[in-house]
């Protein structure tokens, strides 16, 4: 299944609180229990004003129905090709 990079502008991201974190976590994973197994949300990177999210997915319109059901922001989806890391290089 491909896997999505999902850019979510939300200026001060990097100045949310571990609560205000755990709430925007756990809306998230109520919206995905109920679009069902085949969407799934890998981790996020949080920085200043911008959030990253890695997630599973069978298509784009799967991740736009999460970010609408949810009301979070997806300014930009990229599906990943391939990964690379340090071992690539050997």
């Amino acid at each position: 299944m491909p896997k999505y990079v999902i850019e979510r502008e939300l200026p001060g991201a990097g100045k949310l609180s571990a609560q205000e974190l755990q709430a925007i976590a756990q809306k998230s994973c109520n919206v995905l229990q109920g679009m069902g197994p085949q969407i799934q949300w890998l981790h996020s990177y949080v920085t200043d004003d911008k959030i990253y999210c890695v997630y599973i997915a069978p298509g784009e319109a799967a991740i736009r129905e999460h970010a609408e059901k949810g009301g979070f922001p997806a300014n930009r989806i990229s599906e990943v090709r391939t990964v690379i890391d340090p071992t690539t290089a050997e």
